[in-house]
């Protein structure tokens, strides 16, 4: 079995970048926290096997956060 393909979000704009960390800062529910983080590690370029193992969640929850903030914004 091969290596999966790196997955990154999309190029975040300045005012997303903000709007996530304002969630970082603000967030009551801990899903929104947890999604906010994925995007913003996943922007400054970390790998999602990185991210998971520092969150202490699978590689597959932070690759459907990505792919799901890559298609959908901040709907996801």
């Amino acid at each position: 079995m091969g290596r999966r393909p790196e997955v990154f979000v999309r190029q975040v704009s300045m005012a997303e970048g903000q709007r996530l960390q304002r969630i970082t800062r603000t967030a009551k529910d801990p899903v929104k926290l947890r999604r906010a983080i994925v995007v913003l590690m996943s922007a400054q370029g970390q790998r999602a096997p990185d991210i998971a193992h520092l969150l202490k969640t699978s590689e597959n929850y932070v690759r459907n956060v990505i792919h799901a903030f890559n298609n959908r914004r901040f709907h996801a």
